[in-house]
């Protein structure tokens, strides 16, 4: 359940940061209001489903992280209505505390006390950013791009900077769970099983992604954003199933893998 937790919360504040850097100017204010409700579920899901964690450390779980992820659940439902009125600069405030509020739960969700050492922790902390970033980036470039369904005649350098975003994201996963997986490997030898793990969740979630990051910019220069919109789609589940594998593997090993 804690995994679950984790990954929604990275999922919400990565999502709330995207479309923090997705200019309003040039995006209708209907795409922020109707994902800010993704969010508010996406919060919903994680506050029930911290409600209901057990074990040793239920008291500050429940008074951390739920009350993180109420916060970020509401914060989006007020933002939402801030759009439906078309106020841009309020509206941007509020998806900032969205994603301190959720960036401010999955922090608080991770098991400090297992890492022992500066490097692990500063490790523990760039997994959570990185891992947040690549999976809000992702899912909104993808939302982004089906909202060109909607309205065909939007300038493509708003999807081009989440597209750019998405590449930074898959660079910086890749310098922080290899070092994680570096570490690992001289610290204690892995066994196959767990090689198996790790080769799924880098040809997934890093290298299968990049690849689709780079098919989707070169798409866009045809352009053609419903092609675009549909490699997105396949590197949302990607993201998915490599972050998630991340999540496993990293639960059970002193650095993020």
């Amino acid at each position: 359940m804690i995994v679950l937790v984790q990954f929604v919360l990275r999922l919400s504040f990565g999502l709330a940061l995207a479309m923090l850097v997705t200019p309003s100017q040039l995006v209708t204010s209907g795409f922020f209001r109707v994902h800010l409700w993704v969010v508010m579920g996406l919060a919903t899901l994680a506050a029930l489903a911290a409600l209901f964690t057990q074990g040793d450390a239920t008291t500050w779980y429940a008074n951390g992280v739920l009350m993180a992820a109420l916060l970020t659940a509401a914060a989006s439902y007020v933002g939402a209505v801030v759009w439906l009125y078309e106020q841009s600069l309020t509206g941007k405030i509020f998806l900032g505390v969205v994603f301190a509020a959720a960036l401010a739960g999955a922090l608080l969700d991770v098991s400090w006390e297992k890492y022992t050492t500066a490097t692990a922790q500063a490790l523990a902390a760039a997994d959570v950013l990185t891992g947040g970033l690549l999976l809000g980036g992702t899912m909104a470039a993808m939302l982004l791009g089906h909202w060109y369904l909607n309205t065909p005649t939007m300038k493509l350098a708003p999807l081009q900077r989440l597209v750019i975003l998405m590449g930074v994201a898959v660079a910086l996963r890749a310098v922080v769970c290899g070092s994680g997986l570096a570490l690992e490997a001289m610290q204690d030898s892995l066994s196959v099983s767990t090689w198996l793990f790790v080769a799924m969740r880098w040809l997934s979630g890093i290298v299968g992604t990049l690849l689709l990051v780079i098919m989707t910019w070169q798409t866009l220069k045809i352009p053609n954003t419903q092609s675009a919109t549909g490699i997105l789609y396949v590197g949302v589940i990607c993201t998915f199933l490599g972050e998630l594998t991340s999540q496993l593997l990293s639960a059970s090993s002193t650095y993020p893998l």
